[in-house]
């Protein structure tokens, strides 16, 4: 089908500030409309970067106060959800902006709606999936389904008006740094009609994820198979397996859950397995169906709700000590959970312990909490072939060990996804250097959140992300703080672009490096942590604790940035006046008080006010790791 190129229009379901209607002089006070009208002019100002006038005079920011704000457009890549959490806090904290959230699929929350497979659920307990601000009463278990947190995104959504700046079934295919207008040029695809678009963006923001662009297996004969043939990640919710020979290619996260979910259906279920993983349970944190009176306590009891979501959270903080190689944590948690597997291998499945439990440390691969799992390889319809699979044929797959041919009905593969973070759509920055380019040989970012030589690029749950470390939706809030103080920087100075310089992003890699060495992350395990090598550099980690991270990136380093401007740097200065003065219902005399009410400037200080240091006893803390 060819093709037709435009350029997309404003849309009008996009508002520009904060509570969804434009500005005007009209809402201001008088003493601040004539700055306001100077501060319009800085907006209308913003993209007239061609012209690199630096003489300071004819800069119009000299027309109005202190960090006048100009107009910002972001687009985001993917309505998932650090889409949504992008544009929550956007509108919460921004005003005079335009956004757009382009998602390939027909509803909003990214792999929640992708992924539908029977038995699919959040690896860790759901009151830790939930935003920090945003909690859920009404969990119906611990490790919630997909269907449920599915509806805890579109809940959000709705909630917050979020809806506006999505347009759904657009999926961007390219997007050019254009330096001579310091903005991003983006193609995007109307998958309804196959339309190309053209939008153009002063900042862009990949929050595409990295497990949603999964991948067949590497298998001679697999579309020869005459059976059905299905991925985990794109499942058809009209099959029906009931009295089918099923075969399960895979024991990671999403083998692990389907397989005690399909089970009792089945008339035989072959799970090919070529390598061992560690399974939970793990302690304090088995699968729990919520009772009616626990709901209502929930309900009822905001106090008695936060301090069970607290306790789960910081028992999921517990875990990292246990990723250091040969730490007594480690060494406990190998012990615990050899002794547990062995405990539900029992029975037909006991002779299976010696190839599923594995010698590389525990966390070497994700952990995944397998409930019913190791209790269904033991069941009379149930049969484990360990080995690769030679080839795929029209009725089945061949082991390579014996050269038997299992003859299937349906195959199911989950096999995963590509990891290399490689974006799907094409990114071209500075110098028409692409991403491949950049990333040939391996994924560098800043932090997680950026890359060298791509100006205002952000990327969410980057490479290097704490994406395995500890609780992951707290870090993802993290990094849109992050994100949105350099956009703030950008609206209120005469910043043209910036991006991390080189030789930050390489003594970051550098130092992630040296500490992955004493970590079981580096053990000899096949691990996406890895790009789904063996023996490759640990690319989706981050070197060390959620916590540590948290910290880590709290107060941006502008020194590790290149930040470029448009005339004389300090033109934001304006014309001498504050934005307080030009707010004539401003307190203007704010900063007087009858008491130092002021935040610690020493770092560790502040942080003891934060985290409310000496109000805890930490050995009544239960997570993952044994007391």
């Amino acid at each position: 089908m060819g093709s037709k190129t435009s350029r997309l229009a404003k849309p009008d379901h996009v508002v520009t500030n904060a509570v969804g209607h434009v500005t005007t002089n009209a809402h201001r006070p008088p003493h601040a409309r004539e700055n306001g009208d100077i501060q319009a002019t800085v907006d209308g100002a913003s993209h007239a970067n061609e012209n690199r006038d630096t003489h300071a005079e004819a800069h119009p920011r000299l027309k109005g106060p202190i960090h006048a704000e100009r107009h910002m457009k972001i687009v985001c890549v993917g309505a998932g959800a650090s889409g949504l959490l992008l544009a929550y806090k956007l509108q919460r904290s921004f005003e005079n902006f335009e956004l757009v959230l382009y998602e390939k699929n027909e509803q909003i929350s990214g792999t929640w709606f992708e992924n539908k497979y029977p038995g699919c659920a959040c690896d860790v307990p759901a009151h830790t999936y939930t935003w920090s601000f945003e909690p859920k009463v009404d969990w119906s278990a611990v490790y919630a389904g997909s269907d449920e947190i599915h509806g805890y995104f579109e809940s959000f959504a709705t909630k917050y008006g979020l809806h506006k700046y999505v347009k759904l079934r657009h999926c961007v295919t390219h997007a050019t740094w254009d330096a001579t207008r310091d903005a991003w040029d983006i193609d995007v695809t109307d998958l309804a009609t196959g339309q190309t678009l053209r939008d153009r963006a002063d900042i862009l923001v990949n929050a595409a994820g990295v497990l949603n662009d999964w991948r067949w297996p590497d298998i001679e004969g697999l579309k020869e198979f005459k059976g059905v043939l299905v991925h985990t990640a794109n499942w058809d919710r009209s099959l029906d397996l009931t009295g089918k020979r099923v075969g399960l290619i895979g024991n990671g996260s999403s083998a692990i859950q389907v397989l005690p979910a399909i089970q009792p259906k089945v008339a035989k279920l072959t799970t090919f397995i070529r390598r061992g993983t560690w399974v939970a349970p793990a302690q304090g944190f088995e699968q729990h169906v919520y009772a009616p009176e626990e709901l209502v306590t929930f309900r009822n009891d905001p106090a008695a709700h936060l301090a069970y979501r607290k306790k789960q959270e910081e028992g999921t903080n517990a875990i990292f000590p246990m990723f250091i190689a040969g730490s007594a944590a480690q060494d406990t948690m190998f012990q615990m959970m050899t002794r547990q597997m062995r405990e539900k291998l029992r029975g037909k499945a006991e002779g299976l312990a010696e190839v599923l439990i594995p010698q590389f440390g525990v966390g070497c691969r994700r952990i995944t909490p397998g409930v019913g799992y190791l209790e269904a390889l033991g069941k009379e319809n149930v049969e484990v072939v360990y080995g690769d699979i030679e080839r795929i044929t029209e009725r089945g797959c061949v082991t390579a060990v014996d050269g038997a041919e299992h003859e299937l009905d349906v195959l199911i593969c989950a096999t995963g996804f590509n990891t290399s973070y490689m974006p799907r759509f094409g990114v071209v920055g500075e110098g028409g250097r692409s991403m491949k380019q950049e990333w040939a040989k391996e994924a560098k970012s800043y932090l997680g959140m950026a890359v060298a030589g791509f100006p205002n690029y952000f990327l969410v749950i980057g490479p290097n992300s704490p994406i395995g470390n500890g609780p992951v939706l707290v870090f993802m809030e993290a990094q849109i703080d992050y994100i949105l103080k350099l956009a703030n920087r950008w609206q209120t100075e005469n910043i043209r672009s910036f991006a991390p310089k080189r030789e930050a992003v390489e003594d970051f890699v550098a130092h992630k490096d040296q500490f992955m060495k004493g970590t079981v992350w580096e053990h000899d395990c096949r691990s996406w942590y890895k790009s789904n090598s063996v023996s490759g550099k640990v690319s989706a980690l981050w070197p060390g604790s959620t916590l540590h991270y948290l910290e880590a990136i709290a107060d941006p380093r502008y020194e590790d940035w290149e930040i470029r401007y448009k005339g004389n740097r300090f033109t934001w200065l304006g014309n001498g006046l504050s934005q307080t003065e030009v707010d004539a219902t401003a307190d203007w005399a704010y900063y007087v008080r009858d008491h130092d009410d002021s935040p610690f400037l020493g770092r560790k200080k502040a942080l003891k006010v934060l985290n409310k240091s000496g109000t805890v006893d930490r050995r009544e803390i239960t997570g993952f790791l044994p007391s």
